[in-house]
């Protein structure tokens, strides 16, 4: 059932996620605005999961415009340090200064280690409207990390990501690539499009 019929909220104010997310929609002839664009204050994310957070801030976005609004959260998790980052990725990177420096720190407690080092990035996409139940979906990709970083394409830990399968990091990628859904239905590669093919499924097609 088509949940977003007209306009919908992006409650982010990251870029790089903004892009993604408006490339994602962008066949389903929805007119986006962000939440930077309206000035919404970012809500705390007190959640303990993804999917939480996520909800979060599609329910803030909604509460704010009495718009359907549309948030992602999500992350990178490494496995030989617990699962961190995880959903404190983008924290990290704010009380490091930058990704440059949080790719850093997740390298430093590696060094040494015998590798591969696994890890993999979650997506959850929440939907928000109003007077509506909040609809979560996730999706995730599983790979391997790499030092030093590679490509300066794509956002965030990107750079240190190398999917299964594939030779080059997500930083060494095209966004279609990355995120392309394929036209034949198929899986796609990352975290936030494989999220958003289930997400279109269940919100976006009659």
């Amino acid at each position: 059932m088509k949940l977003v019929k007209d306009r919908l909220v992006i409650a982010t104010h990251n870029p790089g996620k903004l892009r993604e997310m408006a490339e994602l929609l962008a066949p389903y002839e929805i007119e986006v605005v962000s939440a930077g664009e309206l000035g919404l204050p970012e809500p705390e994310e007190t959640a303990t999961t993804f999917s939480g957070n996520a909800a979060i801030k599609a329910e803030a976005a909604t509460a704010a415009t009495g718009l359907p609004a549309f948030a992602d959260d999500s992350g990178l998790c490494v496995a030989a340090l617990g699962g961190a980052p995880g959903i404190y990725s983008a924290r990290w990177a704010k009380d490091a200064g930058s990704f440059e420096a949080a790719m850093g720190r997740i390298a430093e407690p590696l060094t040494g280690r015998p590798g591969p080092h696994r890890a993999h990035f979650v997506s959850a996409l929440a939907l928000a409207r109003p007077g509506a139940a909040t609809i979560v979906v996730e999706g995730r990709v599983d790979g391997e990390l790499v030092f030093p970083p590679r490509g300066t394409l794509g956002f965030g830990y990107d750079p240190i990501f190398r999917p299964d399968g594939h030779d080059r990091t997500f930083g060494e990628m095209s966004s279609q690539e990355k995120h392309g859904i394929p036209a034949d239905g198929s899986r796609a590669l990352s975290h936030r499009a494989r999220a958003f093919q289930e997400f279109a499924r269940t919100c976006l097609v009659d």
